[in-house]
């Protein structure tokens, strides 16, 4: 088991450059499989993370051909033949459910167990195969399974009763191949909705709208192969703004998208942090100690994002005076509290389990703490960062999915890390 070994109280300074983004990049996978034509797809900025190996796994597992270096990838799914999805492999984590637009709009039927992932609360997968109930598909779920099939998937006007990004790609997905014109409204507005919406279009699609809350897609007959940068991810960009928020560091990012990063620019200039955009670098300077913040609210885009919250909420534990965080999107995503308490922080959850309030301390003390899914991962190791004395984070496979190299990166900038077997 490897676990990671920080030396806190080292000030972050220096430049880092952004990798590709994981929330752009696993749907965009499974759209690849929308390309019938003989034509290969080069992908570049990919991320090394363990979920795009997964998906990786399971397009093999499907016929697809991939070459994988360094940060390119070559996609040829022109030999494509397996419409059903293993349940091993759909149970490693939750993207996989962008198969089922894909797969369903490629051969006119699909069969997935339902998918796991992070036990970050309940993720229901009904605004999925609602909208694809719509266009036409008919679904059966059985034994744990979920079979749909369809002659031809039919263009529909689609109302989505929550801004689900899941479910706005997936319905995208399915509807380039529909007959008509397919409207989704209440569609979730994320930058990786826009970075699909691009390379779809790039590839033969009709598609306008995305990142509005309303989609219009035109169903075509083909799609051909492109090569597509995958955009900068704006998770990894804005765990580093607060890691160097939290150690009263100094550094610069390369590569980034500055307005993806609003919400979080915003709350972090709240805590005293000053921070410089240019046309794709940040520049961030963070005071000795943090100001406190009256609240941080989660919402869909554009508001604070859901996977920055842990993050913000291991910098806050050392702010002066008394912050209030608030959960609105998942119901089950403050399992870091106990661990960040562990090391003295002092944070109450109330009985909702969507509010957390966070009396600043003095300090954080080093201890050893385990990782309950990704972005808790990367919340203790920022408290790691900034607490006295040396910590141990475990759990190093929840990281491992969202970040290709956290360590690496933090070390760049002056950290203290190491990568430990036991």
């Amino acid at each position: 088991m490897e676990k990671l070994l920080i030396c806190g109280g080292k000030r972050l300074e220096g430049v880092v450059r952004i990798g590709g983004a994981k929330n752009a990049i696993l749907p965009i996978l499974a759209a690849i499989l929308l390309n019938k034509s003989n034509d290969e797809i080069i992908l570049t900025n990919v991320p090394r993370i363990s979920d795009v190996a997964k998906m990786v796994e399971i397009l093999r597992s499907l016929g697809a051909e991939i070459t994988w270096s360094g940060t390119n990838m070559a996609v040829s799914p022109r030999n494509l033949t397996g419409y059903a999805v293993e349940e091993h492999l759909m149970r490693e984590m939750r993207s996989t459910i962008f198969l089922m637009g894909a797969l369903l709009a490629r051969f006119g039927q699909v069969c997935i167990s339902h998918p796991g992932g992070c036990a970050i609360g309940q993720r229901p997968i009904e605004l999925h195969l609602k909208g694809l109930k719509k266009l036409g598909a008919q679904i059966r779920e059985q034994h744990g399974y979920i079979y749909a099939s369809c002659s031809r998937l039919t263009g529909a006007d689609i109302h989505l009763d929550y801004p689900s990004v899941g479910a706005t790609e997936n319905i995208m997905m399915a509807a380039v191949y529909a007959r008509g014109v397919t409207v989704i409204s209440n569609a979730a507005k994320e930058p990786e909705i826009v970075d699909l919406q691009n390379l779809l279009n790039k590839m033969g699609a009709k598609i306008r709208g995305a990142g509005t809350d309303q989609i219009r897609i035109i169903g075509v007959n083909q799609l051909h192969g492109v090569e597509y940068s995958v955009i900068p991810d704006r998770i990894v960009a804005g765990t580093l703004m607060i890691a160097a928020a939290a150690t009263g560091g100094e550094i610069i990012l390369e590569n980034v998208i500055p307005g993806h990063l609003e919400a979080v620019t915003s709350k972090l200039r709240e805590t005293g942090v000053q921070i410089r955009e240019e046309s794709e670098r940040v520049l961030i300077k963070a005071p000795k100690r943090l100001r406190a913040v009256e609240f941080v609210r989660t919402l869909p885009y554009p508001g604070y994002p859901t996977d920055l919250q842990a993050p913000i909420m291991a910098a806050l534990t050392l702010a002066d005076g008394t912050s209030m965080v608030v959960e609105n999107v998942f119901d089950s995503r403050f399992k870091h509290v106990g661990e960040l308490n562990r090391m003295g922080a002092q944070i109450v959850v109330a009985s909702d389990n969507r509010t957390a309030v966070v009396h600043g301390v003095e300090k954080l003390t080093g201890a050893t703490v385990t990782a309950p899914d990704l972005r808790a991962g990367a919340a203790l190791v920022i408290a790691g960062l900034a607490a006295e004395g040396e910590t141990i984070v475990e759990g190093l496979e929840h990281i491992a999915r969202g970040y290709e190299n956290l360590e690496g990166d933090l070390n760049k900038l002056g950290a203290e890390i190491k990568r430990i077997r036991v």
